[in-house]
């Protein structure tokens, strides 16, 4: 079913903070860009999971994103053209001090990270992290935020797909401003919901629908609080 999703009627998040010196970011392109990042983890992982997000945009929203995911690096001059960054995997990331430089800027010219903790990523990426932000903290982000209402409501927050260490799912997040510029699903690896259904036995149909729709409300909502939407 195809939901109604106005554009101009959705309140626009204020505050967002950008560096003086920063030239205006380029037009959006509405795509979603998959982050290839060194260290050592599997950034390509979960191969149908963009794919059946980017559909499920397509389907439910009147946003018009492009039909296939982009991959881009951090020092890729295309990175200013995308709102949405999405960064998975299994391993380790390590940026280096120019792609460190390079995140920090493309958040505070109003970029969008959604990192999803596919088991194994925790240590590492909260480590980066710290040195794009070490003046901001990585937070629970409150149920009441756009991000859990602004297409699909969804009161109980970020779903929880795998078990993995049996902790509840967490919805962190780094605000600049009143804007939520990172986005950190832990203990939920929310690509293995998108990932096309059968592909893991043990994961319901519903769990599929509900990562579905987080991923739907984390699109829409980077794409709608950018400075200049």
């Amino acid at each position: 079913m195809r939901l109604p999703f106005l554009l101009l009627a959705l309140p626009l998040v204020a505050g967002a903070v950008r560096p003086l010196a920063a030239p205006a970011a380029p037009a959006a392109r509405l795509a979603v860009a998959r982050l290839q990042y060194d260290g050592g983890g599997d950034w390509y992982a979960n191969p149908s999971s963009l794919p059946n997000l980017i559909a499920a945009i397509r389907q439910r929203t009147t946003l018009d994103v492009e039909p296939r995911e982009v991959r881009v690096t951090l020092m890729d001059e295309r990175l200013w053209e995308y709102p949405f960054l999405h960064l998975t995997g299994h391993g380790t990331i390590r940026l280096t001090d120019a792609e460190v430089a390079r995140l920090r800027e493309y958040l505070l010219r109003g970029g969008f990270l959604h990192a999803d903790d596919n088991y194994g990523l925790d240590e590492s990426f909260r480590r980066e992290i710290r040195r794009v932000f070490p003046d901001r903290d990585l937070v629970d982000v409150p149920l009441r935020h756009p991000v859990y209402h602004i297409v699909y409501d969804l009161p109980q927050g970020l779903p929880k797909i795998h078990e993995h260490d049996g902790k509840p799912a967490r919805g962190l997040g780094i605000f600049i401003g009143d804007r939520l510029a990172v986005y950190y699903s832990h203990e939920s690896d929310l690509g293995n919901g998108w990932e096309d259904v059968g592909t893991y036995r043990e994961d319901p149909q519903e769990l599929h629908e509900q990562a579905l729709r987080m991923g739907v409300n984390l699109f829409a909502y980077a794409v709608t609080s950018r400075p200049g939407a």
